[in-house]
């Protein structure tokens, strides 16, 4: 059956385009020597299955024959090093990149996309496993998404990583090093994985996909040195070149202080796509102009963070009004509002930068963040606070700022349970989420069926990310927070 399975693969590589048919022999001679085989015998090669379904069952008959441990880690290593037998050179990848830049800047963009699915660097089976969905909101539709894509480690795994020899090659995740790293236990297999180089502001930065996209064509955008990262005006001009090399993506920075800043503080990178989260649709709460700067347009939007939005034809005047914002901002404090820009020398003002283009115009979205503790909220003032925290704990980074809920595992069986105690299917549910629990059931005990029960949770679970989002906002969306959002505008005169 291996050799049906080897076969099989090998004609899905060619229809995929991710080899040329001269090239079979020596890709299938690669994966013969991965699989410790000295022979290859002719076989029955019809099969429905795809790249995901034959890689797990050559991955199978490696840890059958003893190749490779039935280890999670071992698995993905050697899943890896067999899809990078069909995928060229970096070298080769970017030239076929940029040969399709030259017409078309998407066409490049669809090319790298497709090779990144196609070679299982983007796992998408695993993704379709998630649970997405939208809920309606005064602020547009809220994108939902409960992450079931990351296998959980077996403790086989853990216990491996615990006794491995500690290194910092790569140095982060992030690390261009990482590009045809076969992995190891604790890091993962990345033998499959290509990088686009890219020239911003004369410095080398590299284009890649998430390996679990959370939205269409969900990339990273890193520099090359492993480098802290900082908000300054020259992100704002590097989003914006990024932009105009790339007009139909979207590109963002998370923020660059704990709490409020991403999971990866220590390589300076930005995430981007070709996708329209809510927040980039919302409307202008109200307008704005700044005297220093009349080719500038800006506005509030209209969302439950604050957010201020720069319009303008040009990037470099879209750059100094942004700088004046963000210098603006750092120094600034309102106690009315519970705002403080620092705590002795401990800076708490930063942003969340986002880059755009919208027919002729490129905006830049500034969010406000504030990352201050209190001994009512240890984990952060604007963060979501405790009453939400049964629902969504984590950081509110780039992509929940702009609308989207990247949710637990748990909540898949958990939300089944909410839902059966509402049906007074039982009387039991996670201790964290009974009290919300009573209150869905007292609400909807009249209106409640079995066929509507998982859609009303559902938008339960939407509202509490909205609330999360709420908290996250410096400026409250009430007449006090608007009052103190307008006292800021109006400082920057």
């Amino acid at each position: 059956m291996i050799y049906d399975r080897i076969q099989q693969l090998m004609n899905r590589a060619i229809a995929a385009q991710l080899i040329e048919p001269e090239d079979e022999i020596y890709a299938r001679n690669q994966i013969l020597s991965l699989l410790q085989l000295v022979d290859f015998k002719e076989c029955d090669t019809e099969s429905n299955l795809e790249i995901p379904d034959l890689l797990e069952q050559i991955v199978d008959y490696a840890c059958e024959q003893g190749i490779i441990g039935d280890i999670f880690d071992q698995k993905e290593i050697f899943s890896s090093k067999i899809m990078n037998c069909f995928i060229a050179r970096p070298s080769t990848v970017n030239q076929i990149f940029f040969d399709k830049y030259t017409q078309n800047p998407k066409e490049a963009t669809e090319y790298f996309y497709e090779l990144s699915k196609n070679s299982n660097y983007i796992q998408m089976k695993r993704i379709r496993n998630n649970i997405e969905y939208k809920v309606s909101t005064e602020y547009g539709e809220l994108d939902i998404t409960i992450n079931l894509s990351k296998p959980e480690k077996d403790p086989r795994s853990i216990e491996l990583e615990r006794a491995a020899e500690k290194t910092d090659y790569p140095k982060c995740l992030l690390c261009v090093e990482n590009e045809g790293y076969a992995g190891r236990i604790g890091h993962p297999a990345r033998s499959n994985h290509r990088m686009i180089r890219l020239n911003l502001l004369e410095k080398q930065w590299l284009l890649q996909y998430s390996p679990y996209v959370y939205y269409n064509e969900h990339c990273i955008v890193l520099s090359e040195q492993h480098t802290d990262m900082k908000i300054s005006p020259v992100t704002f001009q590097r989003l914006l070149s990024f932009v105009e090399q790339f007009p139909h993506y979207f590109v963002g920075s998370n923020a660059d202080l704990p709490i409020v800043g991403g999971s990866i503080l220590s390589h300076d990178h930005y995430q981007g796509g070709n996708y329209d989260f809510a927040m980039a649709k919302a409307e202008d709460d109200w307008t704005f102009s700044l005297e220093q700067f009349p080719n500038v347009r800006g506005s509030v939007v209209k969302w439950p963070m604050s957010v201020i939005r720069l319009r303008s034809e040009e990037i470099g005047p879209l750059v100094e009004a942004g700088a004046h914002i963000l210098s603006s901002w750092r120094n600034y404090s309102d106690e009315t509002v519970g705002i403080f820009a620092k705590t002795g020398d401990v800076p708490h003002n930063t942003i969340t930068p986002i880059a755009r283009k919208n027919q002729e115009f490129y905006e830049l979205d500034l969010v406000l963040r504030n990352n201050r503790t209190s001994e009512e909220h240890p984990f952060g003032i604007f963060h979501p606070h405790q009453d939400v925290h049964h629902i969504k704990k984590e950081n509110i980074g780039l992509i929940e700022v702009m609308g989207l809920a990247v949710l637990p595992a748990r909540l898949k069986a958990e939300l089944s349970e909410v839902e059966n105690f509402i049906l007074g299917k039982t009387d039991s549910v996670v201790e964290y989420h009974l009290e919300w629990a009573k209150s869905l059931k007292a609400g909807y005990q009249s209106v409640v069926t079995p066929s509507n029960v998982e859609a009303l949770v559902k938008e339960e679970t939407g509202k509490k990310f909205l609330k999360a989002l709420e908290d996250a906002g410096v400026f409250k969306t009430n007449q006090e927070g608007k009052a103190g959002f307008n006292r800021f505008i109006l400082s920057l005169s």
